[in-house]
């Protein structure tokens, strides 16, 4: 048995429907049944599995977010953290030549000038050294440019650096017209004033350094002044003194203003509406604002494809269980089906058997009460005829001679008719006992010569002497050919031709061939045409119960049975009959 054999719903295939024409139904609607069974067990089955399923699902994607973000915020930790120490140890270097020297020392130009090469030994971003009065004038410098008295009084630098004692200024161009940061801090003086050292530095070595920040794919590092202006370029925010205007930016500034040097990591949206994670932390007394902007979806790389693998587990998984459930489901009602089949075939069969009982029991009744007066009507023509026989003005009337002649005929037709009722009703009882193939066929055509004659049909039996008698149930053989002649005449037109042809070509069997010109029967309906109750002639009082109860007593006797059929041309059964039932069955 196949897997589709097993899945198909035999209930659908429409027998269900046929056999509810009959007087005894099928105990349930197994079509509803089928559906109920199939949807509670599914949803039993698949309920926990996708709830399982999903929370598994939000658990890895809660797990995978928080990974991400652990890994932003060491990036950005340790990135804040190289940053940071590159301006403290700029600024301790600044400090270190404030207290060392003196003001006379800083005035100095030689002095100043070798104490730039000094400084830049340990780190070239410096540019140059500048000493400013406290009226805001630069009385002495150290670098590549011509800045000695240059007016600082008016640039926010200058006040901020009188103010706090030291100031790190943003990324501005300044007289030299080149990116630049400015370094300020206030040295007081044994006369009570004070003074300013003033330093440039490079902002190039910011940029390697956020250069060789191991970021992910499109992912972005750069500084930005608490306006949102670049210092440093950017790989896709455009390049210094740009302005960042993109929507994360303002969130930035709003969790910064007030300076906190803590590390924070959140997911935002930028322009495209794309989710990035965004990370950022403040640079400790210095303007700028380290800033990390990747995109979500390559952070969750792994997750996707965990995603991935939980979409096909759960599409395989939910596959495997409707395909589990249809199958045991259809398979047990069909099991159910298949036995309320059967027992609706049994109650149809055993209706059938009494009708046929009942209808012979009918039969010897009426052959025995008719038997009575034919033979006193046979009787009394036969004593007519005599009568008129030994009288000279009768016997020589042979018209009236004539018409006694025909009533004896008929009473002797009438006899025998009454006789081949009489043993139809002996046979239904069921009895092992050797018969003429022959006889049987033509005692089972005889019930059928009027209708055989009324619709013109021709039959031909081919019957060689030398076929053997067989020993089997003599009714349940009657029957079989009762029906396959009746369903024969169903299937033909008037003046269609049946043919019976008898053949003994195996030691252990007899084969009978019935073959008739009708209709024939469909590749469709040759799949079904011995189940119970199915019939292409439901609305012309087909029961379709004739050829299932064929097949059930061929297979009760040891017999075979095979169909060939065309559409248009004709069906042929072929009956292969065991020589010794007895012997069969052993």
């Amino acid at each position: 048995m196949s897997l589709k054999d097993i899945i198909k719903p035999k209930f659908l295939s429409g027998n269900d429907r046929d056999a509810c024409t009959c007087a005894t139904r099928h105990l349930f609607n197994f079509s509803r049944m089928w559906g109920i069974a199939v949807f509670l067990t599914l949803l039993v089955a698949l309920v926990p599995l996708i709830s399982m399923t999903l929370i598994h699902y939000k658990m890895t994607q809660d797990a995978v977010e928080s990974e991400v973000h652990n890994h932003t915020m060491l990036l950005v930790n340790n990135t804040w953290r190289s940053v940071s120490r590159f301006f403290d140890e700029r600024k301790n270097e600044l400090e270190l030549v404030a207290n060392d020297y003196t003001y006379e020392d800083l005035i100095n130009p030689n002095k100043l000038a070798n104490i730039l090469i000094n400084i830049r030994k340990s780190h070239d971003a410096f540019i140059d050294l500048g000493v400013i009065n406290s009226s805001g004038i630069q009385v002495n410098y150290a670098g590549p440019y011509t800045l000695i008295d240059k007016d600082y009084s008016s640039q926010e630098s200058f006040q901020n650096a009188l103010k706090h004692g030291f100031y790190i200024s943003d990324l501005i161009l300044g007289f030299r017209d080149i990116p630049h940061v400015v370094f300020l801090m206030r040295c007081a003086m044994a006369d009570g004033s004070f003074s300013l050292l003033r330093a440039t530095l490079d902002i190039k070595p910011i940029n390697e350094m956020l250069a060789e920040v191991d970021i992910r794919g499109s992912g972005d590092v750069f500084l930005v002044n608490n306006k949102g202006v670049l210092q440093t370029s950017s790989r896709y925010h455009g390049d210094i003194f740009d302005k960042v205007s993109q929507p994360f930016f303002d969130k930035v500034s709003q969790s910064l203003s007030d300076y906190s040097f803590e590390i924070q990591v959140v997911d935002c949206k930028n322009f495209k509406g794309e989710m990035i994670v965004v990370g950022y932390g403040n640079i400790p007394d210095t303007p700028f604002i380290l800033m990390t902007v990747q995109q979500k979806t390559e952070l969750m790389d792994r997750w996707q494809k965990t995603r991935v693998r939980l979409f096909w587990f759960l599409l395989v998984s939910i596959t495997l269980i409707i395909m589990v459930v249809l199958g045991m489901g259809t398979y047990l009602v069909n099991k159910i089906y298949i036995a309320d089949n059967a027992r609706v075939r049994s109650l149809h069969k055993a209706e059938y058997s009494n009708r046929l009982a009942s209808i012979g029991r009918l039969a010897a009744g009426v052959a025995h009460e008719i038997n009575n007066p034919l033979a006193i009507i046979n009787e009394k023509a036969g004593l007519i005829k005599d009568m008129f026989t030994y009288q000279d003005m009768y016997s020589k009337d042979k018209k009236l001679i004539a018409l006694v002649d025909s009533i004896i005929s008929s009473v002797e037709r009438c006899g025998t008719i009454t006789k081949r009722l009489l043993g139809f009703a002996r046979h239904m009882e069921p009895s092992i006992q050797s018969m003429n193939l022959r006889e049987v066929i033509e005692e089972v055509l005889s019930f059928m010569e009027k209708e055989a004659e009324y619709r013109s049909f021709t039959i031909e039996l081919d019957i060689p002497d030398d076929i053997p008698e067989i020993k089997s149930d003599r009714g349940k053989v009657q029957q079989i050919f009762l029906n396959l002649v009746n369903n024969s005449f169903a299937a033909m037109q008037d003046g269609g031709r049946l043919s019976i042809v008898v053949r003994h070509e195996d030691k252990d069997y007899v084969s009978a061939t019935v073959t008739d010109n009708g209709c024939g029967i469909s590749d469709t309906d040759m799949k079904h045409i011995f189940e119970p109750f199915f019939s292409t002639k439901l609305k012309k009082g087909g029961t379709g119960l004739g050829l299932s109860i064929t097949c059930d007593l061929v297979q009760e006797i040891g017999a075979k049975i095979n169909l060939q059929s065309v559409v248009g041309c004709g069906t042929s059964f072929k009956i292969d009959l065991p020589i010794n039932l007895d012997k069969e069955r052993k």
